[in-house]
Order: C-alpha cells, then sequence, then structure tokens
C-alpha cells in the first residue's frame, strides 16, 4: 500500500508517518519502480501498536524499547512489566495531580459571590501567593 493508504489504515498523518521512519520506529519500506513506498501489513500493525501506545502516553523512547523486547517473542516479560508499571506510576500521579488541581478550582469557583471584577474572589485567588504545605 501507498503511504496514503497506510495513513487512511491507522489514522496517522503522513508526516507522522515519515517522522516515525526518520527515526527509526517505523522501519522504511522497499520502494516500487516508480520510486513510491511501498508499505506491507507488517507496516500497518507496526504503525497500530505505536499509535496505541502514545494513545496511552508512552513517550517515543518507551515505545522504542517495547518494541525491542516484542522482537524477542522468547524473551522473559519482566522488563515489559517494569516498563508498564513504572508507566503506571507516573500515570497515577498525574491523575493525583489533576485530582487536586479540580478540587482548588471548584474551591475557587465556589468562592464567587459575582458582582465586579474588583471583587472577584477567582481573581484575587489567582493573584495570590499560594500557601506551601
Amino acid at each position: 500500500m501507498r503511504i496514503g493508504d497506510l495513513a487512511a489504515a491507522t489514522g496517522t498523518k503522513i508526516v507522522t508517518i515519515r517522522y516515525y521512519e526518520k527515526i527509526g520506529l517505523l522501519p522504511a519500506p522497499p520502494r516500487t519502480g516508480g520510486n513510491y513506498r511501498a508499505y506491507s501489513k507488517m507496516h500497518q500493525e507496526r504503525l497500530s501498536f505505536i499509535r496505541r501506545s502514545r494513545a496511552l502516553g508512552f513517550t517515543l523512547d518507551e515505545i522504542r524499547e517495547l518494541l525491542e523486547l516484542s522482537a524477542d517473542t522468547e524473551r522473559d516479560c519482566a522488563a515489559v512489566d517494569r516498563l508498564v508499571t513504572s508507566h503506571l506510576v507516573e500515570v497515577e500521579d498525574k491523575i493525583a495531580d489533576l485530582q487536586r488541581l479540580a478540587s482548588e478550582l471548584r474551591r475557587m469557583k465556589e468562592s464567587c459571590r459575582g458582582g465586579t471584577i474588583d471583587d472577584c474572589r477567582i481573581i484575587e485567588a489567582l493573584s495570590s501567593q499560594p500557601s506551601l504545605p
């Protein structure tokens, strides 16, 4: 398939496909006689793996590591488990941060009494220095 077909099949922009090729996440495909890239089912599957991993928040370096690990099918999966566990901790930390942020924004919104900007509790809260725990 051509690059446009691969892009359509995976929901990936052509420029992103070329970038993944450039950085080595996606192997360069062979060229046709007309010098078009000829992508295979393997390219589509690998690109889908990359896209799904990105959607789950893995970095390109983590994806590169996952791809390298997946190439050795007889290898113990402990390294994959460690990588996923580390990523999960990061995700859970971000969730906790976002929950604290939502709580603070809710508190600020609830302090609003209406009126003018001059008396706005939200603007006041945003302008003041936060107290350190």
